[in-house]
């Protein structure tokens, strides 16, 4: 492998709904950072526009661009599942406008998918060649490592855990006998999920959940077991599908030691080889920088 410093600059830039981050990653590492918030209302043009002006400094600098960024992304081009966010990110072409921007080559991810690679590379996922990286915060989202390969749809909905049905308790679903009511796993166990069930117990918040569960508090916990009960069946059953050995759990909720060791408690009851290894991601809040960053460049590196 060569060493870090005859890698090339790359400019990472993560785009999400509150905020917009721009950093230069150089062997693996991430320097120069600047952060602004995202515009609003946040139309294509307006979020573009800010993201070429945040990154321009740093551009210079670089061989090359990676951009993560919510939502369904597929050949570059940027269609948001939260139009609320994402007012009019209606198949944008996103890689080729901060390509013509910055003048440099650009490759685009989806935020939990770069997260994903950049765990898979230089984080909790060395070493696994079937690995996923989960995040559990707003909402949850998920990103694939298959054979070595990080997994994308052409369709760019990939590994949309947040998605997958699971029994609702919270929230009304549609009714399927014998199942009964249905609804999403986001909706069930996110962050946002549990802060409107931490409401309903007079908490204030999901980290107030979070803190009373893992004080003792028996009501909290049975709220708090139950989102790490649904995530720790997912991986199961993302094991017996795809053959996933190493989960990473990120995210404001994925990443409390408490959350981690109910899903692993969960994940226990469920037969021995469906039953991947679960971690923390290693990387943090930088995951999806330092992935996008490595995807952009990844033709320079020896993964």
């Amino acid at each position: 492998m060569s060493s870090p410093s005859h890698f090339p600059a790359l400019l990472a830039l993560d785009i999400g709904g509150t905020s917009m981050r721009a950093a230069l990653l150089h062997g693996g590492q991430l320097t120069r950072r600047v952060e602004a918030r995202t515009p609003k209302p946040s139309t294509p043009d307006a979020v573009i526009a800010a993201a070429l002006e945040l990154a321009a400094p740093l551009a210079i600098q670089a061989a090359a661009v990676g951009v993560a960024c919510a939502g369904a992304v597929a050949g570059g081009r940027v269609t948001a599942t939260a139009v609320h966010t994402f007012p009019g990110w209606t198949d944008i072409a996103l890689a080729e406008q901060l390509s013509a921007g910055f003048s440099l080559p650009c490759a685009a991810l989806n935020d939990a998918r770069a997260a994903a690679w950049g765990e898979y590379v230089a984080g909790a996922g060395r070493g696994a060649s079937e690995f996923m990286f989960v995040t559990v915060s707003t909402g949850v989202g998920a990103g694939l490592v298959l054979g070595h390969q990080l997994h994308l749809a052409a369709n760019g909905l990939d590994a949309e855990l947040g998605f997958v049905s699971v029994p609702a308790e919270w929230t009304a679903g549609t009714a399927v006998p014998p199942l009964g009511d249905l609804g999403p796993l986001e909706f069930e166990t996110s962050g946002t999920a549990l802060g409107l069930q931490a409401r309903s117990l007079n908490l204030p918040d999901a980290r107030a959940l979070a803190d009373a569960a893992e004080a003792g508090n028996e009501t909290a916990d049975t709220v708090y077991r139950r989102s790490a009960a649904l995530i720790a069946w997912k991986a199961a059953d993302v094991a017996a599908l795809l053959g996933v050995t190493r989960v990473a759990l990120g995210g404001s909720v994925g990443l409390r030691e408490g959350y981690l060791a109910r899903v692993r408690e969960s994940l226990a009851r469920f037969p021995p080889r469906y039953q991947p290894q679960v971690t923390h991601a290693e990387l943090g809040a930088d995951a999806g920088l330092i992935g996008a960053g490595l995807w952009a460049g990844r033709s320079e590196q020896t993964l």
